[in-house]
């Protein structure tokens, strides 16, 4: 089935199941959907064909607001040779066992499967990245790595491996589209959709932030090499002098490059980091406050509580409270209406 990436079986279309995931990103499926547009438009024939899949084929509401209309449920879409999972806040809730059994099945049958954006979570989930990489938002890897500690994560924009794809999402889901093209129908083709677009396409090794780069021919930058070192030890945060040993420099240096490109102390920089990846699991999982506090390397719930505040205006369960009712108030908001009518009427 590897051809199905590589490049297509003569007289075939190669068939895309998009599946949308409650708050998924649209900027994303946009941009996927319509470089295999472009790409039947300017070739004048239809070499993809692609469906848009909810879980029991309603609409979806996107991450901004906006409801997209489903083709198919996940019980009667038809098999694809690509099945690409736009996921959205709170994956883990909301990956039910029917999506994960259907991409097992499709896996089985030799489709590729993708992810974009924590549509790795998925992947993961169904048992289909063991052994490999995966790509996903930078967000949301603190969350992802607290959840499956034994898969690897590479921070670039996509990752075609085999019949596994992921992806960071955003943008980077049209460079991935663009190589999906390529491989398929052709690079000549792949430059058309992305001049159409109005795009200059990136390698697929690139770094997802630009104040990350990938990996500089002289290596790292020391303050890379830092934030890295401090990402990846957040539940049990490292002394200043550990930090320096394992960086091979002095204690000083570190001093000097954190006030030099952060203008803050290792300290205070290393809590921020840790701030933050509390702020990205409160806002992708439903963690307990004293798992988050102890996976971020808080003694105790209090002490994230009061340096969370002090952070971001509010606790961690005033902060979750407050997302999570934002997105209740607008999951099914004719439901809602419907629901409000009926509670007057009674009250008549």
């Amino acid at each position: 089935m590897e051809a199905h990436v590589d490049q297509a079986p003569a007289g075939h279309a190669p068939t895309f199941n998009l599946i949308l995931q409650p708050e998924f990103p649209l900027n994303a499926l946009v941009l996927a959907s319509e470089a295999l547009r472009i790409a039947n438009q300017n070739s004048g024939r239809e070499l993809f064909r692609w469906r848009f899949v909810s879980e029991d084929g309603a609409p979806v509401r996107a991450s901004n607001g906006l409801w997209m209309s489903a083709d198919d449920s996940l019980q009667t879409m038809a098999q694809a040779d690509f099945y690409l999972v736009f996921e959205g806040n709170l994956p883990m809730q909301r990956n039910s066992p029917k999506l994960l059994n259907q991409l097992r099945t499709a896996a089985r049958f030799g489709a590729s499967i993708g992810a974009v954006d924590t549509g790795a979570f998925a992947l993961a989930q169904a048992g289909l990245i063991s052994g490999r990489q995966v790509v996903l938002h930078w967000e949301a890897v603190p969350t992802f790595r607290e959840r499956f500690p034994e898969l690897a994560v590479n921070g670039q924009l996509y990752l075609i491996d085999g019949q596994r794809i992921s992806c960071a999402g955003g943008i980077a889901t049209l460079d991935m589209m663009l190589d999906l093209i390529g491989r398929l129908e052709g690079s000549t083709l792949a430059s058309e959709v992305a001049n159409a677009l109005v795009y200059v396409p990136r390698m697929a090794s690139a770094a997802q932030r630009p104040d990350a780069p990938a990996t500089p021919v002289a290596g790292p930058a020391l303050s890379d090499r830092i934030v890295r070192l401090m990402e990846q030890n957040l539940d049990f945060p490292l002394a200043l002098e550990d930090i320096a040993e394992r960086l091979a420099v002095s204690g000083k240096t570190v001093l000097r490059e954190c006030r030099r490109r952060f203008d803050e102390s290792p300290a205070r920089l290393y809590l921020r980091i840790r701030l933050q990846a509390a702020r990205n699991m409160l806002f992708y999982e439903e963690f307990g406050i004293k798992d988050i506090a102890t996976a971020c390397g808080f003694s105790y719930p209090g002490v994230l509580s009061r340096t969370f505040r002090a952070q971001f205006g509010m606790t961690p369960r005033d902060f979750r409270a407050s997302l999570r009712r934002q997105q209740n108030q607008a999951y099914r908001p004719e439901v809602r209406r419907l629901s409000s009518v009926a509670s007057l009427l009674e009250k008549r």
